[in-house]
């Protein structure tokens, strides 16, 4: 009898689901003007780079994070003005939270609802946890249909319902008659509402203080938009008995000791992130009147460190835009409401620059 090939073994031994389905795509960004991640792009004054860096080594890494990881939760509790009688949890990203509330919350038949387009991450989770998922399609103008959410909030009764807050990737603040309308039906389901609130530094609205009036509400964080993309590092919010049961699937030591604390340097230095997103926050004005100023480009509101356009033929701009060394984010295919659409990060008055002139050239 032959041995099993290796394929064999992968067909017996991994889920069919996982098999059929596509990991998360990251494109190549060496060597581009890199404005497809929302990513922060602005580095520390290099005084402060010297203070992270003999901060940093001082760590002791040679233990488990347990204290650093106390100091950093209470930091954060004190920077967000965390509401009394709530608490938050750290994860690696918020990526690694959705993924705890997706297992915390799986009781039999547990249904997950977002409206679409949206974050990812959501459904991914809920199918690689089992989790039935539901998508409720935006508007058009990429509002929230409420009429539609309703209705399937009262056809699933979902466990979770996720409100990005902005959306990603349409950038936009919802309705916040909708969003109350929302909250409220869930709570009659006995399910949660999860307020993904990941672009908050530019973001003129925040659900953080509400939290505290709606039990079953809860505020998602990270600090990957502050300017820590690289640390990986997340905070879910919330009342704390809710918070104390998610903990209970959350892994041991899951945020390093080095993560800790570079969070925590950042939290000192506050006022320089402060600094650097209203810098990001003025160059977003001025890229949608750059944006708006050009020949068939639509680009859509924005609260967060991110544009959405749509242009003539998105994947001739975006090959255009590539060839020029400029690099975005081509999503016309993940939803049919975002035909012929880009998601440009908003980067320095220099990139900025540089990709106005590179879509100019590539319509």
């Amino acid at each position: 009898m032959n041995a099993p090939t290796l394929a064999d073994r992968i067909a017996r031994t991994i889920r069919q689901d996982v098999q059929s389905t596509h990991g998360y795509a990251i494109q190549p960004s060496a060597g581009f003007v890199k404005l497809d991640a929302m990513e922060n792009p602005f580095r520390l004054p290099p005084e402060l780079q010297r203070e992270l860096g003999e901060r940093l080594g001082r760590v002791a890494v040679n233990r488990y994070p347990v204290q650093s990881t106390v100091d950093l939760v209470a930091a954060l509790a004190r920077h967000g003005g965390l509401p009394q009688g709530c608490k938050l949890i750290l994860g690696n990203g918020s990526d690694e939270l959705i993924d705890l509330l997706s297992v915390a919350c799986n009781v039999p038949g547990a249904v997950m609802l977002a409206p679409l387009p949206g974050f990812v991450m959501y459904e991914m989770s809920a199918r690689l946890r089992g989790l039935k998922f539901v998508g409720v399609p935006l508007q058009p103008d990429f509002d929230l249909d409420e009429a539609a959410m309703l209705a399937a909030i009262e056809q699933h009764r979902p466990a979770l319902t996720y409100i990005a807050y902005p959306n990603n990737p349409t950038a936009n603040l919802f309705s916040e008659v909708a969003i109350d309308r929302i909250v409220a039906a869930v709570g009659r389901q006995h399910g949660l509402v999860v307020m993904d609130e990941a672009y908050q530094p530019f973001s003129s609205r925040t659900w953080l203080q509400r939290m505290a009036q709606h039990p079953h509400v809860l505020v998602m964080r990270t600090l990957s938009k502050f300017g820590l993309a690289g640390v990986r590092l997340g905070y879910l919010c919330g009342h704390a008995a809710l918070i104390d049961e998610v903990d209970k699937v959350r892994p041991p030591y899951n945020v390093s000791v080095l993560n800790a604390e570079a969070a925590m340097f950042a939290l000192d230095h506050a006022d320089e992130y402060a600094r650097q997103a209203g810098l990001l926050k003025a160059e977003r004005t001025r890229l949608q009147a750059a944006l708006r100023a050009m020949p068939g480009v639509q680009p859509f509101p924005s609260e967060a460190n991110m544009i959405l356009v749509r242009v003539p033929d998105s994947k001739q701009a975006f090959e255009g835009l590539k060839a020029r060394g400029v690099l975005v984010k081509h999503i016309a295919g993940l939803h049919p409401l975002l035909a012929n659409c880009l998601r440009l990060t908003v980067g320095t008055p220099e990139e900025n620059d540089q990709m106005i002139a590179a879509l100019s050239a590539s319509l």
